[in-house]
């Protein structure tokens, strides 16, 4: 059973802001939460005491976008429907990339660089030499300088985004990018910028949400398009070294009927590392209308991938689980506006 290591109350209320999120930024922990007018920053101590606030104006409503923190806290970076813009805790704005515009609810989203010197920025574009929109638009994946926002590299994602999300790298000239085309598919960038190009590797026709990369970035983890498998991956060659299929690891819920051909469990698509080699990962939106959400840990050892071990709680959870790395990870008070951050025990 895991040891509860701290509860976390959310800056903004739930009915006027997204879910809080628990993030490392510079290697201390710190909560941030969106609202439609502000991005709220609490910077933390070990022991999850709050240091400092900090408020970043937003540019636009929380559903035109998503955002990003500076390791430093020095700097937000808001994407929108036509601009990617970087704004002080004063609202400043530093620097602003307009792109081609997204349609309709699309939109891309952003990441700084473990150093924070890049920002990596997934855009509808392309964009002229001029900065200005091109007619014909495609998906475009941009490197800038965090500093003043100029483009030092881009690629076409080959893409048709609905969503997208930015999973770093330890190494800051890595990037994993997870596109979501709705029902369409799920495409997986992965991008290296050799301080003048971007070159990608676009693992094509695989349809894999990419969830996390391990502490030492040597492996990443993913769940299929379809929620059947999760997997662990090589970094540097992609090649699969552990899966597990949910219908064959994951054993029906409890409270499910024996014969009733719908119960069958499917991976979230949610979970990470707790180290370099065990993966904390669940089957709660499979297990809801059975009963409790389970959690599970696997690993990628040496000697071959282990069987998944359930997650015992001491208070109910319902969410899936957010992997903070170092043996620990969070979960969700039934309203979203509480963090329950966990330890694995020794």
């Amino acid at each position: 059973m895991p040891e509860l290591v701290a509860t976390l109350t959310a800056p903004l209320p739930a009915a006027e802001a997204d879910a809080p999120q628990l993030v490392h930024l510079g290697g201390c922990p710190a909560l941030l939460q969106r609202g439609d007018a502000e991005l709220v920053v609490q910077l933390l101590d070990d022991a999850f005491g709050v240091t400092r606030t900090l408020r970043f104006p937003a540019p636009w409503p929380r559903r035109s976008g998503s955002h990003a923190v500076a390791p430093d806290a020095d700097l937000a970076v808001f994407t929108g429907r036509d601009a990617v813009r970087a704004v002080d805790a004063e609202g400043t704005v530093r620097w602003e990339v307009r792109h081609g515009g997204w349609p309709h609810r699309d939109r891309g989203s952003a990441a700084f660089s473990p150093d924070g010197r890049l920002v990596w920025a997934h855009v509808r574009g392309p964009l002229s030499d001029a900065g200005e929109p091109d007619p014909d638009t495609v998906d475009e994946w941009l490197v800038l300088d965090a500093a003043d926002g100029r483009v030092l590299a881009r690629a076409d994602a080959r893409a048709a985004a609905a969503g997208s999300l930015h999973v770093p790298h330890p190494d800051p000239a890595r990037m994993g990018l997870s596109i979501g085309e709705g029902q369409d598919g799920a495409p997986l960038r992965w991008g290296h910028f050799d301080g003048e190009r971007l070159t990608v590797a676009y693992f094509e026709g695989q349809d894999l949400v990419l969830l996390d990369v391990n502490p030492s970035g040597s492996r990443f983890l993913t769940v299929d398009h379809d929620q059947n498998t999760l997997a662990v991956h090589e970094t540097a060659s992609g090649a699969v070294v552990a899966r597990w299929d949910a219908g064959t690891s994951a054993p029906r819920h409890p409270g499910a009927e024996p014969d009733d051909d719908e119960a069958e469990p499917y991976w979230d698509w949610a979970g990470g590392f707790l180290d370099d080699t065990t993966v904390l990962a669940s089957t709660v939106e499979s297990d809801e209308e059975w009963g409790e959400g389970r959690h599970w840990l696997v690993g990628a050892t040496p000697q071959g991938p282990t069987e998944p071990e359930p997650v015992g709680y001491p208070l109910p959870v319902t969410s899936p689980p957010a992997p903070l790395g170092a043996g620990r990870w969070y979960t969700y008070g039934t309203a979203y506006d509480t963090l329950h951050v966990w330890a694995a025990r020794a």
